[in-house]
């Protein structure tokens, strides 16, 4: 009787185990299935986009009107967006594919940044022209490579999981077709990329400012940049120090350091500059308490800390505060204006002021002593180019980086509409209406405290 208990146990025991078997089989060919078909529908949809939009671009270059231009040039950003969106959904992350990814971006900057412009007054130039002409020619040359990959993976019936596992194994160089195909249109795009590499005209200003060039003071050793780490910190010893030396080559590295506080087991992360040993970014991830400071307080040890570290000519704009935590973002003031591309971020803790995070990296990158234009207009002719519906409570001039990548004069507003505020920028020589920005959860002050 026992026997017979344990042997219909046991058959039970392998029926569930079965059907388990089976059902796990069941959802996980269905994941697969979903997969392949997310990876499959990317594919064709870049496909026909890099269709479309070779023929976009050479419609540009056979518009002579001006009205029709700016919506075309739009159009191609839309699309442009739609490719890199595409892009995004394939399972390239191990392959080669950034050349392809920076002709998508080149594309969408160069056609927004032109459509946004009045074309009436500054028309295409001949680089512009030339660029144009470039950017429809490697778009071709794309959609040819793609096209033949495509007829092979429908003419074979090729599987993207089949890629997906190729990459993730490491065997990405054996014989695959659809990665073989990609790499010929990585070429392809590379090669039109080095062709073009020498026209200063659409470099980017992040591109230009990355190696931040206007840092000064001499060069520190490993040794100094721990002392400061330290000095950042405020911890208590013993304290256990790991520190990497980033950035070979390069005149402006870095030194990543992480300091653990043995009593506590709190840990702060930052990035220190080797010339001049400054700080871009600061990270503290200890538990916070319970508020205990208001945000003017915390302002103030934000302040303090920023001058314990050199920074100097600094006007704190905008404070919020989410959870126990205070953010507060800086600018650099000069000659009453605000230098808006050289921000600082920092985050302090409501419970004891201490600092938890900080972040001039733009700063960095953008900090120098400028020669700032003077204004056209008045406040008052400016402020006639706001929306009438817009209650106007403070203004000053600012400094800012527009939609073309330029930095341009303007006087800053702030102003309502019911309950809402906005920020709104007005060309301090074109008249211009720059920026508009809707503040949230932030009290903007407006008093230089450095």
């Amino acid at each position: 009787m026992i026997r017979n208990v344990v042997i219909g146990v046991l058959v039970l025991a392998v029926a569930g185990s079965g059907f388990w078997g089976y059902q796990e089989h069941k959802e996980k060919n269905a994941i697969l299935i979903n997969a392949e078909n997310t990876y499959q529908r990317a594919f064709h949809d870049l496909s026909y986009q890099v269709d479309i939009l070779q023929d976009k671009i050479g419609n540009t270059l056979a518009m002579n009107s001006r009205t029709s231009l700016s919506p075309a040039l739009t159009d191609v950003w839309r699309i442009t967006s739609e490719a890199q969106n595409d892009v995004g959904q394939l399972p390239l992350t191990l392959l080669p594919f950034n050349k392809t990814e920076e002709f998508l971006s080149d594309i969408g900057d160069f056609s927004y940044q032109t459509a946004v412009r009045d074309l009436e007054k500054e028309p295409l130039n001949d680089k512009e022209y030339a660029r144009l002409e470039s950017l429809y020619g490697q778009a071709g040359e794309i959609q040819k490579e793609l096209r033949k990959v495509q007829y092979l993976v429908i003419k074979n019936n090729l599987r993207w999981m089949d890629v997906e596992m190729a990459l993730a194994s490491g065997n990405e160089n054996t014989d695959n077709t659809i990665i073989d195909g990609f790499e010929t249109v990585e070429k392809t795009v590379s090669g039109y990329s080095e062709s073009q590499s020498g026209d200063p005209t659409f470099t980017s200003a992040k591109q230009e400012n990355k190696n931040f060039q206007n840092i000064k003071g001499e060069v520190i050793s490993k040794e100094e940049a721990i002392k400061k780490a330290k000095k950042y910190a405020k911890m208590t010893e013993p304290i256990e120090v790991k520190i990497e030396e980033n950035g070979k080559g390069s005149k402006y590295g870095f030194y990543s350091i992480s300091l653990v506080e043995t009593k506590t087991n709190n840990e702060v992360d930052m990035d220190l500059t080797k010339k001049g040993g400054y700080p871009v970014w600061y990270i503290n991830t200890r538990d916070i308490q319970n508020s205990k400071l208001d945000l003017n307080t915390a302002s103030q040890k934000a302040v303090q800390f920023l001058k314990e570290n050199d920074f100097e000519s600094l006007d704190l704009f905008e404070s919020a505060q989410y959870d126990h935590v205070g953010l507060f973002n800086f600018v650099t003031l000069q000659d009453g204006v605000r230098i808006y591309p050289d921000s600082v971020k920092i985050k302090i803790a409501l419970d004891d002021g201490s600092v938890l995070g900080f972040s001039a990296d733009d700063f960095f990158q953008s900090h120098k002593k400028r020669d700032i234009p003077k204004a056209t207009l008045t406040a008052e002719e400016a402020k006639t180019k706001i929306n009438q519906k817009v209650t106007i409570m403070e203004e000053r001039k600012a400094l800012i980086i527009n939609d073309l990548d330029q930095e341009v004069l303007c006087y800053e507003f702030l102003g309502t509409i019911n309950q809402d505020t906005y920020r709104i920028f007005i060309n301090a020589n074109s008249g211009r209406e720059e920026k508009v920005e809707k503040l949230k959860n932030a009290e903007p002050v407006y008093e230089n405290l450095l």
